[in-house]
């Protein structure tokens, strides 16, 4: 199994994040899940990076050019993707999963999560989906989600595209019991 995950880039974030980010590592080593993700060396990427290939797992960084010239590349990884640019980057990294997990993280992190909500949505991404809620991080976003719900700019149907997690140890879980979501998604994308 094949699954991408989005997470901070940050080295400054409050230090609680990074037991979550190394649990999911080590979780997927030992499960013999193969990781995707963006393919940087700190925060909470280079933590979950760390922990999958220090438990013997298999991991996929996906980093756009500018991005590797910066020096922003995991060095440890050897399976390293470089796109032109991070459109490209997002594309390649959904197209290669089997799911999708994110963790916590800022706005590059909810824009990959939203853009494969949105997919979803649309029926181009019709795998399960994964929001890792550590210490209630994605609480404000989820409430977000049900306030677009309540003003009818998302239907009812359409909070049953992710799965909401709080520990690293329920996300092989929630991907394995994934049942589907909706047969059609297209015939309930509008509103």
């Amino acid at each position: 199994m094949n699954v991408c995950v989005f997470a901070a880039s940050s080295s400054r974030i409050d230090v609680a994040y990074n037991k979550v980010a190394g649990d999911l590592g080590t979780v997927f080593a030992r499960e013999g899940v193969h990781a995707i993700f963006g393919g940087g060396g700190i925060g909470l990427m280079g933590i979950f990076a760390d922990a999958i290939m220090a438990g013997g797992g298999t991991v996929t960084g996906v980093i756009p050019g500018f991005m590797m010239d910066e020096g922003w590349g995991h060095s440890g990884v050897k399976d390293m993707v470089i796109t032109p640019d991070m459109s490209e980057r997002k594309k390649t990294i959904f197209a290669m999963s089997d799911a999708a997990v994110a963790l916590p993280g800022g706005v590059g992190t909810l824009e990959e999560l939203t853009e494969v909500i949105t997919l979803k949505q649309l029926g181009q991404f019709n795998k399960p989906i994964i929001i890792v809620n550590t210490n209630g991080f994605y609480d404000h976003l989820i409430e977000f989600f049900d306030h677009m719900v309540r003003g009818h700019f998302m239907r009812l149907e359409h909070k049953d595209i992710w799965q909401i997690v709080t520990t690293a140890e329920e996300v092989i879980p929630a991907i394995l019991n994934y049942t589907g979501w909706h047969a059609d998604p297209k015939v309930i994308a509008r509103i």
